[in-house]
């Protein structure tokens, strides 16, 4: 049956199972290709409302009274088939006595329940049937089922209360007191539903269910671990019934880049009210205000956000009813712009260099669920490693990880989680049936609508291998509409197609040079280039050779950053060993160890080839050096800053002896995209003396 016919087979049974009552269409959302969720709240921006401003200056949801964490463990049924899993578990009186104790969040197969595993290209079915969506067996279909109760806050009474899963996978389906409440697919993007008719003073039953496979997993074949369960935060949250529904902040610059402009829109819901929007310094030192739920702040001489120079501003957006305050919701915004001009890529009228990564949200413990810690270490590692730039191959992250891209200084790739990579490109691409076009919508509204308010975003992706056809060129100008402040890519088009940004992958020096002498006008950043596996990077001085040559080739994104390879002990030796695919059951579909072409490994030790990597990035360079004389010049590639914030050593050594280190203080005050001579008569009599009394060894200037 042609993929056609099995999605009018599937809308066909959709519109029975209406006629026979709602149970029987919650039975068929999970391959029926019109419903991607039911009573899931509408995607927003991610922010919490706290009660006051006190609390909302903490910047620190856990300490508001509006939230209850739902994380920690979870009553649990496990089945390896979908149609085995336990009926009306849902219920109030149902016994889970026999039920295991489960981590929310956790994943299925790092906890003991199914088998790992990792492909690159194909799905994770790809031994049991062929694809053919929205077709999805429910042999080998893990399913999970969750309980657990939890005591509503007296203090929530009379307020809209809300579940949030920060991420499912690879669907979620809710049911609170017995009661079904919604559906969610896509499972990199938080789903929240509005519980608050379905609650009761005191004890209540949340009862979930995930599946390893629905319709919605066509569209999320990354080259990954094909991991099931829940990953990221989970919990409750309550507001006012009059509260912001959604946030949009658009912080710009103007006059020349010297001034901020903050166009701001609060969406109401539950009536109108008092709004009032204050800005403030980094330090919470109130600078300007606005009222009214949409406006405009002006901020003269304003400090600029980039991946240098990383300023962020604060802003409390107040709702006020008869009683006070109603909630107070606080962000952090990064006054830039991002155009194209001249075939390049322009952040705050600077055509910046992508330094860049693609990374996957991995964890060699955790899988998907990785800890703030861990996010906070890799980027310290990439600023090591002089990395600027990450692609967020190939789905939205963890919110907190776009918080920390702002505060510390990284530009963002941020891609929809859309790849059907294993339909392949050409007449199966589901870029090419409208009946997909909603899945294609959807995916990059919850991307967008998600994260529009980060500075460190720059470029929005539509999504990885999915092949191109009518429902990337519709979901690119539905993206456009949207947001006109940031350009959208897509590689699959290839450089005719709807993408600001010609982003090919893996394209070899001459093809790169040949696109960097024709009049192409769109600016060269290739989304992945210069694969990271074994022992590698040999090729990386070539491709930095022709950035730095040509101004429309930008730079890249090195595929990948980190090994994905799991902590676990050999079954040989007991020894701790990282796997990878193939190392978990007999039959699974694996592509081996091709999880493991990273620049670092799973527990963040650099790989060899880092260290090339490191050097080719470099920010800061020494050119023409005359150590006899003392000389040479000091160039710095920095856009934003300048270098007094690094200090200058040179050691000389005489067959690998340390014979004197000197301090070079000259190169304090050099200006963005300058270079500046420098003659240290300190280095010169350094060198001298060493070849004076070493003349017949090899003296090395490092």
């Amino acid at each position: 049956m042609s993929i056609r016919n099995i999605a009018n087979v599937s809308l066909c049974l959709a519109l029975l199972s209406v006629g026979n009552g709602v149970a029987a269409q919650n039975e068929s959302r999970w391959h029926n290709v019109d419903i991607n969720q039911q009573n899931r709240e509408p995607r927003r921006a991610a922010f919490f409302a706290y009660e006051t401003l006190d609390k909302a200056q903490s910047f620190d949801k856990k300490k508001s009274a509006n939230y209850l964490s739902m994380e920690g463990m979870w009553k649990f049924n496990f089945v390896k088939d979908h149609n085995k899993r336990p009926a009306n578990f849902f219920a109030a009186n149902y016994d889970d006595s026999e039920w295991k104790d489960f981590p929310v969040p956790g994943l299925f197969e790092l906890n003991g329940y199914g088998d790992a595993t990792y492909k690159n290209v194909g799905y994770a079915w790809a031994t049991q049937f062929d694809p053919n969506p929205p077709y999805i067996s429910e042999l080998n279909n893990y399913t999970g089922s969750y309980r657990r109760t939890f005591e509503l806050p007296k203090d929530w009474k009379g307020k809209d209360v809300y579940f949030h899963v920060g991420s499912a996978t690879s669907n979620l389906t809710l049911w609170v007191n017995g009661k079904y409440v919604g559906y969610s697919e896509d499972s990199k993007v938080a789903a929240e539903f509005n519980i608050s008719k379905y609650l009761k003073p005191g004890k209540n039953l949340i009862a979930m269910q995930v599946m390893r496979w629905c319709d919605g997993s066509y569209f999320e074949d990354q080259d990954f671990w094909r991991f099931t369960g829940i990953a990221r935060e989970v919990y409750l949250y309550a507001r006012p019934k009059l509260h912001a529904a959604d946030i949009r902040l658009d912080a710009g610059l103007m006059n020349n880049y010297r001034d901020g402009i903050l166009n701001y829109q609060i969406a109401l819901k539950g009536g109108k009210t008092d709004v009032t929007v204050a800005l403030c310094d980094k330090d919470g030192k109130q600078i300007a205000s606005a009222t009214g739920a949409q406006g405009v702040i002006k901020v003269p001489k304003v400090k600029a956000w980039t991946a240098e120079t990383p300023y962020l501003y604060k802003v409390y957006i107040s709702l006020k009813n008869k009683q006070g305050v109603a909630e107070v919701i606080p962000q952090k915004v990064g006054f830039r712009n991002v155009e194209i001009k001249n075939a390049q890529l322009l952040v705050n009228g600077k055509p910046v260099l992508i330094k860049g990564v693609n990374r996957h949200e991995i964890d060699p413990d955790g899988g998907y669920v990785v800890s703030v810690e861990r996010m906070i270490q890799d980027i310290r590692i990439m600023k090591q490693l002089n990395i600027n730039a990450v692609r967020t191959c190939h789905y939205p992250d963890d919110p907190r990880w776009y918080e920390l891209c702002d505060e510390y200084g990284l530009y963002l790739t941020a891609e929809a989680n859309l790849e059907s990579h294993g339909m392949g490109y050409e007449e199966k691409s589901l870029a090419k049936f409208p009946e997909y076009l909603q899945t294609h919508i959807e995916r990059n509204e919850g991307n967008v609508k998600s994260f529009i308010n980060h500075p460190s975003i720059i470029v929005w992706s539509l999504g990885n291998e999915c092949g191109y056809g009518i429902n990337f060129e519709k979901t690119y100008d539905w993206v456009k509409a949207l947001d006109k402040t940031r350009p959208v890519q897509y590689e699959r088009g290839g450089y005719d197609s709807k993408t600001d940004i010609y982003c090919p992958m893996y394209i070899d020096y001459e093809e790169s040079e040949k696109y960097c002498k024709s009049d192409g006008v769109k600016p060269y950043i290739q989304c992945e280039y210069a694969h990271a596996m074994g022992n590698s990077e040999g090729g990386f001085k070539e491709y930095w050779d022709l950035i730095r040559k040509y101004p429309k080739y930008q730079g890249g994104y090195i595929w990948d950053f980190v090994d994905q390879g799991i902590r676990d002990k050999s079954p040989v030796t007991g020894k701790e060993i990282f796997t990878y695919g193939g190392d978990y059951g007999r039959y699974p579909a694996s592509d081996y160890n091709f999880n493991c072409n990273g620049i670092i490994a799973p527990d963040r030790r650099l790989n060899p080839h880092a260290y090339e990597i490191q050097y080719y990035h470099q920010n800061v360079w020494i050119k023409d050096l005359d150590a006899v004389n003392g000389a040479f010049k000091v160039y710095n590639e920095n856009f934003f800053k300048n270098i007094d914030d690094l200090n200058l050593t040179a050691t000389v050594y005489a067959n690998g002896v340390k014979l004197a280190t000197v301090e070079i203080p000259e190169t304090k005050g050099i200006a963005p995209q300058a270079t500046k001579l420098i003659k240290s008569d300190e280095l010169k009599y350094a060198v001298a003396e060493a070849e004076s009394k070493h003349a017949k060894e090899e003296i090395v200037l490092n």
